[in-house]
Order: C-alpha cells, then sequence, then structure tokens
C-alpha cells in the first residue's frame, strides 16, 4: 500500500509544470540571422527579450498554481490530485526556443561586431523580481 502512495505522488509530482529556471535553451543556429544588419538584430533582440519575459512570468504563475494544488491536494484531498492539469505545454517549449533565439542573436551581434547593449532576458527577469521585491518591502 505504501508503494503504490509513493507511486502516485511520484507521478504527481512529475505533472506539474516545471520551473522556468530550469528550463534550458533550444539550439538556434546563429546563421539563421546572418542576413540581418545591426539594427534589424537589435530590433530582434527586443521582441525575443520582451517575449521571453512574458513567457517566463506565465510559466512562474503556472508553476506557482501546481505546487498550490499539489501542498492542498496532498492535505486535504489527494484523489484530486488526479485532476491537476501539470505538465509542461507548448509555452514551454516556445520560452526555450525563444532563450535559443536570443543566444543566437547574440552571437551575430557580436560576429557583426555591432556593439548592441541590450539586457538578456534573464538580466530583465532578474531587474523585475529585485523590483517587486523592493515594492513589497516598501509597502
Amino acid at each position: 500500500m505504501k508503494k503504490i502512495a509513493i507511486l502516485v505522488i511520484a507521478a504527481m509530482l512529475s505533472a506539474c509544470a516545471s520551473n522556468p529556471d530550469k528550463i534550458d535553451a533550444a539550439y538556434v543556429s546563429p546563421l539563421k540571422y546572418k542576413d540581418y544588419d545591426c539594427d534589424q538584430i537589435a530590433m530582434e533582440m527586443d521582441y525575443v527579450g520582451q517575449r521571453t519575459t512574458k513567457l517566463y512570468q506565465r510559466l512562474k504563475a503556472e508553476r506557482t498554481a501546481d505546487n498550490w494544488q499539489m501542498g492542498v491536494g496532498l492535505l486535504v484531498f489527494w484523489p484530486s490530485l488526479f485532476f491537476l492539469e501539470g505538465g509542461d505545454g507548448p509555452e514551454a517549449g516556445e520560452y526555450s526556443q525563444l532563450k535559443g533565439e536570443y543566444e543566437a542573436l547574440r552571437n551575430t551581434a557580436v560576429q557583426k561586431k555591432c556593439g548592441i547593449e541590450s539586457k538578456s532576458p534573464e538580466e530583465i527577469i532578474k531587474e523585475a523580481e529585485e523590483q517587486e521585491k523592493s515594492t513589497a518591502e516598501a509597502d
């Protein structure tokens, strides 16, 4: 009976959404952007950075919701865990792809000596989280 309970809990934990910090970048060839000029690279880096940040926030919220559902389900009524949505959806795949595209754009910008001063999606996310913490502490 204990083995079955352990297997059920393990299956439920694997159904939870991944932490977006743990999602690796997919490989994207820098050759995709070889014909872009520096302005096009900068615009694309900006778009990819913004989209990646939005997806990160959505994936993080989904992960938090899954953790709450798991905790409540384990404490209150464990059969409810069978109804968890969980898992990584298409947004996690897109997030991984966008991280890879940003790296490919950054590599292309370096090769073309564009001198683009753009923040990576990770830097944007870190700054947003620090700003949220300072705002919460001020309240």
